[in-house]
């Protein structure tokens, strides 16, 4: 029988039995559903829905054994004879401290295929101010939130952070009340260094090897640390290599012109040691090329994302190559194209031979 069905028909059962606990699925594996007393530190004063993991897997033995749960617990709520440390909540957070809980969070997070340069960045960095012998709260992962600045984005990515340790670890928290009103639309405009600037720029820089990463970077609206990982087996066509922050993908020159003039094929590496992660990676390339420049390193990835888009290029191809979404791809960049460009792409369009026509007027 299909499990859904059996699960479907198990929870008609409880209802009949007027057991007013439903079993549900997570992914792999069963949760009780019920009205239950607050946890023991929730801010909640009432009994609302919540759920209870078994830690029982999604077959049907572990359904079998999720029905008769669901049943004691049924049992327990009218007879007021429930209690958290019984289903294994309480006892779990008084003995893990916050180190205990990151640690393993982390082994979770990796286990189901996060990227250990993610981890660090977007997470451990944030978690490494908590007390590390102190038990896991919500009153300290709130403190911890809050000591980053109101509407912005360190903000929003601690409350994420935050409210995803809470979830790993049970508790009944969450930063959603934190996060703030920050949104990349609401960052000052950004200024792009022009192609013909690039282009100079890139003369100016004596070490061949440093020359060759700026080139790649603005060739192909490479994030800093990806220059180190790739595969040019097929070049102009170039391949992100899987040890990166999205993952593997293929990218294409724009402009191709300089990917065959600065002879971007002949690979020269500067000597960045590889064995640290992509963020330290990536600093190696802020720290040397940005006292050479007039902009940053990175704005030659914003510049090829500007560029992909004055040349007509699909949003779903372009956003693709630079590995994130459509919707990142539109939002961040589109509002960075400025008039002159604008009217660069109307004047080419205007002028092209196939253009369509305006109708002449019938006689």
């Amino acid at each position: 029988m299909d499990f859904q069905l059996k699960l479907k028909q198990i929870n008609d059962l409880l209802r009949e039995s007027r057991v007013k606990v439903a079993i549900g699925q997570t992914g792999d594996r069963l949760v009780l559903r019920a009205t239950l007393p607050p946890k023991p530190d929730s801010s909640k004063t009432i009994p609302y829905q919540q759920r209870i993991s078994t830690g029982l897997p999604a077959n049907p033995a572990g359904l079998r054994e999720a029905e008769k749960r669901a049943r004691l617990l049924g049992a327990q709520l009218p007879a007021r004879e429930f209690d958290w440390e019984q289903w294994g909540y309480k006892t779990a957070i008084a003995k893990l401290s916050c180190a205990d809980w990151i640690d393993r969070f982390q082994k979770d997070y990796i286990s189901k295929g996060g990227k250990l340069d993610t981890w660090e960045g977007d997470y451990l960095k944030i978690y490494r101010r908590l007390p590390p012998e102190s038990p896991l709260s919500g009153a300290l992962l709130e403190t911890m939130v809050k000591g980053t600045k109101d509407n912005t984005r360190s903000r929003q990515r601690a409350a994420m952070a935050a409210t995803a340790l809470a979830r790993f670890a049970g508790l009944d928290w969450s930063a959603d009340h934190l996060r703030g009103n920050y949104s990349p639309s609401k960052v000052a405009v950004r200024d792009i260094p022009t192609d013909r600037a690039i282009a100079q720029f890139r003369e100016a820089i004596a070490n061949p090897a440093w020359q060759w990463v700026y080139g790649v970077m603005a060739c192909y609206g490479l994030r800093n640390h990806e220059v180190f990982y790739l595969d040019l087996t097929d070049f102009p066509v170039i391949r992100v290599l899987e040890d990166t922050k999205t993952g593997s993908r293929e990218v294409w020159p724009c402009y191709p012109e300089w990917a065959t003039n600065w002879a971007l094929c002949d690979r020269q590496l500067p000597p960045v040691k590889l064995d640290r992660p992509n963020q330290k990676i990536g600093h190696s390339v802020t720290k040397y090329l940005s006292p050479k420049l007039p902009f940053v390193p990175y704005d030659l990835r914003h510049a090829w994302a500007v560029r992909t888009l004055l040349y007509r290029w699909p949003v779903e191809l372009s956003a693709r190559q630079m590995g994130h979404s459509v919707e990142v791809h539109t939002r961040t960049y589109q509002r960075w194209i400025t008039r002159e460009q604008t009217q660069q792409v109307y004047d080419l369009l205007v002028n092209r031979s196939d253009r369509p026509r305006p109708p002449k007027a019938e006689d």
